[in-house]
């Protein structure tokens, strides 16, 4: 049975490796006591002067079987002939094994790592080192296109689940030796790989050592995916709106490392993270660049107006209809009256009615498989409001309006974005519906000062809007206009100061 004194308060086995093979394979043994999926084999290999113990050990599903007989008991089994190389170890390791990716381990926990992560291991008797092949054959679907940033233009890959994919993906769009990946684990049980990556010459190093600083400021079991750590990371972890952006679109990742951002790459989640981030950055979409800037400008005017309606318009609405009728023309008011003839709830009831039913409706469309979810969140939305009117629930101007700011916030393009609006549009009806238009001026000045205080590692959240001109004003071409790439001369303000320039016209 597994005996827990081998580990240590943080998880870690605390056994040497041994010069003796038996006592290795008895600790081995120990260790993965009832694993049904480890494969343990000893082999015997002829010497001079009589045999040499080798064990081999593999998690099976996590590595490449036929790699491992391919490449390492197949040569040294059949090709070993007598080998005469004293040092039996060096000469596995440099003339047997077919392969490339080899690592030496001293430390039994990191050995026990390397298995539990897809690598063989291969024991040596007579030696208190480990050879650690690289054999994984992970578990993993496949590249597909991206779900929630889909676009005209642009890559159709995205992430998937395997950190080293991830970081394929983003050095097959950047092809300089300064895009450094500095790779490690979280998770006292889980140990959960992931990479930051970053061009080594554009980040502000503080900002690098911030990161590092948060990531080993925390003890957890698990990570098993990157909007866990998000919330590990946030430095005001009540604000609703995020302070990290995450991507699934490898282009994405790619741009903002070189703005200078830094991109993590986590092992099992099929998103990466991008640090730090501004408001102006969750506005921004791939489209917009492979665009004509008229029509990424256009596309992004669009999205700042949807933002303001599906977080203003129901309370505008409520704040309007019950304390300022006055502001409205009169026809309309009369169509407004005429609609609520055989209302009996309060307008409030109304639109807080409709706004739960649309909820619930994207939640389940949600939880239900692809074309399915679809079809309920188009079909029940038509359903079950027109029920409701014909019900004298709610009036049709109250449909429309709840209609209007759910379709607003799906032109948003980012999904935690989209859930910070969905929950400040519930705090503007509570405030339109108790002082009016006086409670919406001072709910949006709530939220402006809240947002005026928001950093992200050290970048503050408002980023163009204020302190525009650190850089020159030169931030503000990619904020609520979309100037041409070559007007956009220098990077943004998360790049090292003296290393901005991005274009430069020749002259020819």
């Amino acid at each position: 049975m597994e005996n827990s004194s081998y580990y240590d308060a943080q998880n870690k086995i605390t056994l040497s490796i041994s010069q003796i093979l038996d006592v290795n394979i008895r600790n081995i043994e120990e260790i993965f006591f009832e694993w049904g999926d480890i494969v343990k084999k000893k082999f015997l290999l002829k010497r001079k002067n009589g045999y040499v113990g080798i064990y081999i050990v593999y998690v099976d599903g996590l590595t490449d079987n036929e790699m491992i007989e391919r490449t390492i008991i197949r040569p040294l089994l059949f090709e070993w002939k007598e080998n005469t190389d004293e040092n039996v170890f060096a000469s596995i390791r440099d003339k047997q094994i077919e392969t490339t990716d080899i690592d030496e381990e001293a430390e039994f926990d990191a050995v026990v790592l390397g298995i539990l992560r897809g690598d063989g291991a291969i024991f040596v008797d007579g030696y208190d080192k480990v050879l650690l092949i690289s054999s994984k054959n992970l578990p993993l679907r496949g590249i597909s296109t991206p779900e929630k940033e889909s676009g005209m233009k642009g890559g159709l890959d995205s992430f998937n689940e395997s950190m080293r994919m991830g970081t394929a993906l983003i050095r097959r769009r950047i092809r300089d030796p300064k895009l450094k990946a500095k790779q490690d684990y979280l998770g006292q049980r889980s140990r959960t790989d992931y990479a930051l990556m970053y061009m080594e010459d554009l980040i502000y190093p503080s900002m690098l050592k911030e990161i590092e600083s948060r990531l080993k400021n925390f003890e957890i079991d698990g990570i098993y995916d990157s909007n866990t750590l998000l919330q590990l990371l946030e430095d005001k972890w009540y604000s609703p709106f995020p302070q990290f952006q995450t991507t699934e679109r490898p282009d994405k990742a790619a741009s903002a490392i070189l703005e200078g951002r830094i991109v993590m790459v986590v092992d099992n989640s099929p998103e990466v993270v991008i640090l730090p981030a501004t408001l102006n950055t969750f506005f921004q979409a791939a489209d917009d660049y492979y665009n004509r800037f008229a029509v990424g400008t256009f596309a992004r005017w669009i999205r700042y107006l949807c933002a303001y309606i599906s977080i203003l318009l129901p309370g505008l609405y409520i704040a309007i209809t019950c304390f300022h009728q006055e502001v409205l023309p009169t026809k309309l008011l009369l169509a407004i009256m005429g609609a609520r003839t055989n209302i009996t709830f309060p307008i409030i009831i109304e639109v807080l009615v409709m706004e739960f039913l649309f909820e619930l409706l994207r939640e389940a469309g949600i939880r239900l498989p692809g074309k399915m979810g679809n079809t309920i969140g188009v079909v029940g939305g038509l359903i079950v409001g027109q029920a409701a009117v014909e019900a004298s629930l709610v009036s049709t101007i109250v449909v429309i309006v709840v209609a209007l700011t759910a379709i607003s916030s799906f032109a948003i393009p980012n999904e935690e974005f989209v859930s910070t609006f969905r929950l400040l549009k519930f705090f503007l009806i509570f405030a339109g519906a108790i002082w009016g238009l006086y409670g919406i001026i001072m709910a949006v000045l709530v939220i402006l000062i809240h947002l005026s205080d928001l950093t992200s590692l050290g970048i503050p959240y408002m980023m163009p809007a204020v302190s525009g001109s650190v850089n020159a004003n030169q931030d503000q071409k990619d904020f609520f206009m979309r100037f041409p790439v070559f007007s956009m001369k220098k990077r943004p303000v998360f790049t090292k100061e003296n290393n901005r320039k991005r274009f430069k016209q020749k002259i020819i």
